[in-house]
């Protein structure tokens, strides 16, 4: 039989054998005869991250670089080729003869390697990991897998979870974040985030040469800048060991998309991917003005909440005065008078502070804290001394020379970690002798306080739980609460008619209802599919029975049927303050008079939770979804559910269950579930942004960065204050 070819016969078949060949190739490798060019992708395994060719930003330019694979909104966290852009769509990354992973363009120019040692086995691949790392391995003898590259080696301006911030020692490898240049250029910025090794080991955050932010020296439990506190979203760690010296993390959740960003405006970000629609900023350096470096200039201590934020340490006085009437405190503190050395001076105890940074110290961890006095008193030139680690009841010495610089007091003190500042013996009080005089007297004392404490608890206690089992049993009088029958709620809401439905919220739905008697009710009932159960709406039912005021939403009943939970309020005619401010008619009717009383109306509620109820209440879910409208557009605080009860002479809690919504939350909730009254203060200056602006924290986006509202106002905020202080 007679074979026929034809020029379209060879087309189609190079086609196919083309396809059969693409079709063959892992989705998430590379190999040398499996290249990427600028129109393909690669997709990890579980499908988390995808790299290939992209533009950042209007600029034309192309780089290979490594986004999350399922989030809409591209989010770079790795670029190979930042320095050395490829102009047009020629690119190709590809593995050479040598067993190298290179970026070339059209003209077969490499403009990136990784310049890995000649590898002769024909074995060598790259692969993309769910992690985001891409890994260059060779197969070896026995099979398995060697590294010889990998990307989380060498970061780019983003730590993800299982990278590693600082040094291999072994080789000399210092892992560091380093910003973008602009929001269109992703080349090497003027921005660092490192660990550096100096004395101990402390992370700096710098832009070029000067200091922005510095952690603290690592303790051997924490940085001596950062509280330690469970973390709600990452559990943190950092390794120090003769071999290693870096700072990681991992999620605490699985299923949290987070990262941390290197801006180059200055700042460090962790983003938190929030209900699967944006980011969240979740945490920042530098979080205050106390982060500032040196922000207080030497031998001075700043202090987040004291006017002036800036003191001297005890035995010191300001340098400049002038400066400081006028919030200049750079120029910092010098000593009252030079020091009696080697006798006349002993130290005095700081507690709960950043140390100071090392720029002349000495520090050997085998010495004991008292050792450590004893060669800080022989020595005219030292000027404080502390523990070099704080585990295992404390160790380690650390002695520092002239001036302190970079103290801060911490919002949440860390555990062991004292620093002692050599100070005249006048400063600290000839009080020893008093001690022995009145010793006995305040342990008898304490004794019979200790015991008073004792009685008052226990009669307490009893009294506490008769309450807590009345409730339990359901008793209504006690609460003075009137209960309702399921019947009376179901006729006035029409069988929960889907047309008397008004809103669905944690709690579940909400439903309009008119009672026999003409009164208009709102009614939240409890679904099976709650985010919230049975403790919050006990919660709820329990605190908001206990208050009274104009600008809270006032509860009218309950109703317990079986599995049925409903809570039965007054109905707030004009519904929640979101679907104004951000709905369609919000700007007819919120003139700005009426934004102001809405405002005002809040913070006296707000006021009165916190101050002037019988219990101190933070409400943690302040939000404008949770502010009702009455008929006359006054603000009503609503949903309890969340909201926590404190002691008269409690400022606030510690919990690992954060519950409330991302962009709302301040900070110290949000990673380390650290609320109190503060929490609900930070919420209500989001909510007046929103009410001002007429947009979401959480949803506003700005052509020049990526911060949230919140972070805009700040940003230009800070802008501004420069150009003021220049100005003056």
């Amino acid at each position: 039989m007679e074979i026929l070819y034809s020029p379209f016969h060879f087309f189609v078949f190079i086609t196919l054998l083309s396809t059969a060949a693409e079709l063959s190739r892992s989705a998430d490798m590379i190999t040398r005869f499996q290249p990427v060019r600028d129109n393909e992708t690669l997709v990890s395994a579980g499908a988390k991250f995808q790299l290939g060719f992209f533009s950042a930003g209007n600029s034309s330019n192309r780089y290979v670089g490594i986004w999350f694979y399922n989030i809409p909104v591209k989010t770079v966290v790795w670029v190979a080729n930042r320095d050395d852009p490829i102009k047009g769509l020629s690119g190709v990354l590809r593995i050479t003869r040598g067993g190298n992973l290179v970026i070339v363009d059209g003209t077969g120019r490499a403009v990136w390697s990784t310049d890995t040692a000649n590898v002769t086995s024909g074995t060598v691949a790259a692969q993309l990991l769910d992690s985001g790392n891409l890994v260059l391995t060779d197969e070896s003898n026995n099979g398995s897998r060697n590294i010889l590259w990998q990307s989380f080696d060498h970061p780019f301006d983003t730590l993800l979870a299982g990278m590693k911030l600082g040094w291999d020692l072994r080789i000399g490898l210092n892992r560091y974040l380093t910003s973008w240049r602009n929001s269109d250029d992703p080349s090497t910025g003027d921005i660092t985030y490192k660990v550096e090794l100096k004395g101990l080991p402390q992370k700096f955050l710098r832009r070029n040469a000067s200091v922005i932010e510095r952690s603290g020296p690592w303790e051997g439990i924490q940085f001596s800048g950062l509280p330690l506190n469970p973390n709600a979203i990452i559990k943190p760690e950092f390794v120090n060991t003769a071999k290693e010296s870096y700072y990681t993390y991992q999620l605490n959740n699985n299923s949290n998309i987070t990262r941390a960003v290197l801006n180059y405006s200055g700042t460090l970000q962790r983003w938190l991917w929030d209900n699967n629609t944006h980011w969240t900023v979740i945490h920042e350096l530098p979080n205050d003005h106390c982060d500032e470096y040196a922000k207080c200039g030497p031998n001075a201590v700043c202090t987040i909440g004291d006017a002036p934020i800036c003191s001297c340490l005890t035995g010191y006085t300001t340098r400049s005065p002038q400066e400081w009437a006028m919030n200049s405190w750079s120029s910092g503190c010098v000593k009252k008078k030079p020091l009696n050395c080697p006798k006349g001076e002993g130290f005095k105890k700081l507690k709960g502070v950043k140390v100071p940074d090392m720029l002349s110290y000495w520090v050997n961890l085998s010495t004991s804290l008292d050792g450590c006095r004893a060669k800080c008193l022989k020595n005219c030139t030292c000027t404080a001394y502390s523990n070099a680690d704080i585990a295992n009841k404390g160790s380690g010495c650390l002695l520092w020379y002239g001036d302190l610089l970079d103290i801060r007091k911490l919002v949440q003190p860390n555990h062991n970690q004292n620093v002692f500042i050599r100070v005249m013996a006048s400063d600290i009080g000839n009080y020893k002798w008093k001690l022995w005089l009145v010793a006995p007297v305040i342990a008898a004392s304490l004794s019979l306080a200790m015991l008073l404490l004792i009685c008052f608890w226990r009669r307490r206690t009893k009294k506490r739980l008769g309450k807590t089992s009345e409730v339990q049993a359901g008793s209504g009088d006690n609460l003075e609460l009137p209960t309702l029958d399921l019947e009376v709620i179901t006729k006035a809401t029409n069988s929960f008619s889907s047309l008397n439905k008004i809103g669905e919220g944690g709690f579940g739905p909400v439903y309009k209802g008119l009672m026999s008697d003409g009164v208009q009710i709102a009614v939240k009932r409890l679904s099976q599919n709650s985010r919230q159960g049975c403790d919050e709406f006990k919660n709820e039912v329990l605190l908001i029975v206990r208050l009274q005021h104009r600008n809270l939403v006032k509860l009218l009943g309950c109703c317990i049927n079986g599995e049925e939970r409903m809570l039965v309020y007054e109905y707030m005619p004009n519904g929640s303050l979101d679907s104004l401010i951000f709905g369609n008619r919000g700007g007819n009717c919120l003139v700005w008079r009426r934004r102001f009383n809405i405002i005002v109306g809040v913070a006296r509620g707000l006021l009165y939770l916190h101050r002037d109820s019988r219990l101190r209440i933070i409400h943690r879910d302040l939000k404008a979804s949770n502010v009702l409208l009455d008929s006359e557009m006054n603000p009503k605080i609503s949903d309890f559910g969340m909201a926590r009860a404190c002691g008269g002479d409690q400022s606030g809690e510690q919990t690992t269950r954060v519950v409330g919504t991302y962009g709302y939350m301040p900070p110290e909730y949000a990673i380390d579930g650290i609320f109190s009254t503060k929490s609900d203060v930070f919420s209500f200056g989001v909510l007046v942004l929103e009410i001002i602006s007429g947009r979401r924290n959480k949803e506003f986006h700005h052509h020049d960065h990526n911060f949230n509202l919140l972070g805009h106002v700040s940003f230009y905020s800070k802008i501004l204050l420069r150009v003021l202080t220049l100005l003056k």
